[in-house]
């Protein structure tokens, strides 16, 4: 009789470590949250749940997603571009604005220069911010096809595992 127990035993445990593997399986299906995106002035906020992420971050979670991941790539190569032109141009500019402030004779041509660079910045900034709501949708979309909801329910002596898509 002490084999039979023991045997009983022994698929009990196997059921619920399986049941268990299963459940876990779909919880971590479930953690993956929706990305939003927030725009800013300058560019875009990025927020999922409660957490507010940068731009590297959210690249490294849509890596599991490629569409989504090469949209995102290039958006970032667009903020880069953005930043690099807005920065020189500011800098263009505040440097004759300085001399002014000091004393000294400004050179016009480069606050000029300056200004066009701001300028040329803004469609970069633009591209970057649609490449970027794009990947998002992309991700989104995506997430929210893959998302299941297992739910385990007591009833009277039992219990049972709903699962909804």
């Amino acid at each position: 009789m002490k084999y039979r127990n023991d045997w009983v035993k022994f698929i009990l445990m196997k059921k619920l470590v399986l049941l268990a593997l299963f459940v876990l399986n779909f919880y971590q299906i479930n953690l993956a949250q929706e990305i939003k995106a927030f725009k800013t002035f300058g560019g875009v906020r990025f927020e999922m749940d409660t957490l507010t992420l940068g731009l590297n971050q959210v690249l490294e979670i849509m890596k599991d997603i490629p569409p989504a991941y090469a949209e995102l790539k290039i958006a970032k190569t667009k903020y880069n571009v953005a930043g690099a032109l807005g920065f020189i141009g500011v800098v263009l500019i505040a440097v004759p604005l300085g001399t002014t402030v000091y004393g000294g004779s400004p050179e016009w041509g480069l606050a000029a220069g300056g200004a066009v660079l701001l300028l040329s910045s803004i469609p970069f900034n633009r591209s970057f911010r649609g490449h970027t709501m794009q990947a998002l949708d992309i991700y989104n979309d995506k997430i929210k096809t893959a998302r299941i909801k297992p739910e385990l329910q007591l009833y009277g002596l039992g219990m049972r595992l709903l699962i909804r898509i």
